[in-house]
């Protein structure tokens, strides 16, 4: 697909808050808010925007601390590789999870109300698998940035002759 200038910034715009209306983007863009929907809706359809959310802070919803976990797996086969992307896809403490080179496997950023409650995760999720060799698990300190925004620009997905 072919970003333009105009779906370029309207990427940019609705990045930094979804929650404009068509008509707000089209001031930002200089189109109209039915160009805008328009526009949308193609990003939307053809896979550019995947969704639009929230960012919740978790110590809001009770959630106190969260780590980054590295997951190094038994063995690197097809079939544990997706057994272990399913399991986190499905798994509503993995916040985000990575499929990664160097010396671990996988990266997973985790949420829990306590070290407790991370202890009985880790139970669960890591020991009780047989195909996870070991996991190395860093405590965030402090959640400087959170988001999805990406940099954005009309030529950033030619593609090479």
């Amino acid at each position: 697909m072919e970003i333009d200038r105009a779906d370029a910034r309207i990427l940019k715009a609705v990045q930094a808050d979804n929650r404009l209306t068509s008509e707000q983007l089209g001031a930002i863009v200089n189109l109209s808010s039915t160009a805008v929907q328009r526009r949308l809706k193609r990003l939307r359809a053809e896979g550019v925007i995947e969704g639009d959310v929230s960012i919740v802070r978790p110590k809001a919803v009770g959630r106190h601390i969260s780590m980054l976990v590295m997951v190094t797996l038994e063995r690197e086969r097809a079939d544990i590789v997706d057994r272990f992307k399913q399991s986190i896809r499905t798994t509503p403490e993995v916040m985000n999870g990575y499929y990664v080179t160097g010396e671990s496997d996988f990266v997973l950023m985790v949420t829990a109300r306590d070290m407790e409650d991370y202890e009985r995760f880790t139970r669960q999720f890591f020991y009780e698998n047989h195909d996870i060799k070991g996991f190395k698990t860093m405590v965030v300190m402090d959640r400087v940035k959170a988001g999805f925004e990406i940099p954005i620009s009309a030529h950033d997905n030619a593609q090479p002759d």
